[in-house]
């Protein structure tokens, strides 16, 4: 019997077996964090859910979190836990890693998270600026300043 080797995960799947490496759930990913990451990736979740009503859910080897679209994810790795936060403007700050154009109005800016004591401000304040970014305010009816600041840059 024939077969191939998924180009995703490299395992060996027989011509016929059912097959879906991106199937995955928040616990398999988060499964080997060390108790520092642990506790930060929980901080995470935590903010992330005291911001309102949203869809938390895993895809291939991140934790998304969306309203009408994701405003951010987390990778976990090894050593540090890769927060990507979809904002309207670029921020430069110490936390902030890389910042990269992902549309017309979207900037993602990538953060390492290593510590629980990390995921307080500004990192809340730009979840929760990028919450209001993904879904819109119900209470708001114009649109958000930073949205289309002429000249604000990548910084790549």
């Amino acid at each position: 019997m024939g077969g191939h080797e998924c180009y995703h995960c490299k395992q060996w799947v027989e011509d016929g077996e059912a097959h879906d490496c991106w199937t995955t759930t928040e616990a398999e990913l988060t499964a080997d964090l060390s108790e520092d990451l642990r506790e930060a990736w929980e901080r995470l979740r935590d903010a992330a859910v005291e911001l309102g009503d949203q869809r938390i859910y895993a895809s291939h080897k991140s934790i998304m979190f969306a309203r009408t679209s994701c405003y951010f994810f987390v990778r976990p790795k090894r050593t540090f836990l890769e927060l990507c936060v979809f904002l309207g403007r670029a921020v430069e700050a110490p936390q902030v890693r890389r910042v990269d154009r992902v549309s017309k109005s979207k900037l993602r800016h990538t953060i390492p998270v290593r510590h629980r004591d990390e995921v307080e401000s500004p990192i809340t304040d730009w979840l929760a600026e990028a919450y209001e970014l993904a879904g819109g305010s119900p209470a708001s009816s114009t649109p958000s300043a930073p949205r289309s600041r002429p000249g604000a840059g990548a910084g790549t």
